[in-house]
């Protein structure tokens, strides 16, 4: 198979399984929590760095809601199984850079690679992120360029992949819509406040300090769960959080 096909034949695989990616990362820093310590061996610090981490990923989360709750219908959503793209973005958080929902995501999962403090897990991180998304952002630029041919070509032509260039910024042709943020992201927020909980757990257990959280974290996870089920049965039972064409 010329290479070609093979990296796009490839990107679409990855594509389809790129939800899990988080999840390789988890299993490396599990592998890796027998060099973890506390910063200084304070904890005051560990909390400070814990909150910092949370920080970290919510700017994650903001750059996928952004994205997300300016966006029409059929564009950028979650899907799996195939490609979708009912029109082009090119306004909003798609006029300074082409995979917003990527780089909100980079964030999120580094979120999760920094709470260890191990230099070297970001960095495995960053390598892994740039061979594994070159292929899944190959495959898909390869299906919009043959949907949308030259106003693809011009547009991607002037915006950078994942480094945003600010100066090129155009209004969202849409409105913003908190309901459509909501709707679209509040299992991914939820998700990466799970994975942070679950590794400062991890990582007491392994200092010997059993199973108990400690209170920064009841509230954390306190709040993000009752927003959970919430917004779970807004979404679920009623027509509260549904935007016409989004």
């Amino acid at each position: 198979m010329p290479l070609i096909e093979e990296m796009e034949s490839s990107g679409k695989w990855l594509f389809r399984w790129r939800s899990y990616f988080p999840f390789l990362m988890v299993l490396l820093m599990i592998a890796s929590l027998r060099y973890f310590t506390y910063p200084f061996g304070s904890v005051f610090l560990q909390h400070m760095w814990e909150l910092f981490c949370v920080l970290v990923g919510l700017c994650g989360v903001a750059i996928r809601g952004f994205t997300a709750g300016s966006v029409p219908h059929k564009t950028s959503g979650r899907n799996t199984r195939r490609q979708i793209a009912a029109s082009l973005n090119t306004t909003g958080m798609y006029s300074i850079v082409r995979n917003p929902l990527y780089l909100g995501n980079f964030f999120m999962v580094l979120a999760i690679c920094l709470f260890l403090h191990i230099w070297w897990i970001p960095l495995i991180y960053l390598l892994a992120f740039m061979l594994y998304y070159e292929r899944i952002v190959f495959a898909e630029e390869m299906f919009l360029r043959q949907r949308f041919g030259e106003e693809y070509m011009a547009w991607a032509s002037r915006t950078p992949a994942f480094f945003p260039r600010i100066s090129q910024w155009r209004k969202p042709a849409l409105s913003f819509s908190f309901r459509a943020l909501v709707r679209r992201e509040y299992q991914g927020c939820f998700g990466l406040i799970m994975a942070l909980f679950a590794v400062d757990e991890l990582t007491e257990h392994h200092l010997g300090h059993g199973w108990q959280p400690d209170a920064m974290w009841i509230w954390i996870v306190g709040l993000a769960t009752g927003m959970y089920v919430i917004v779970r049965i807004l979404h679920k039972r009623t027509h509260l959080l549904c935007v016409k064409g989004r």
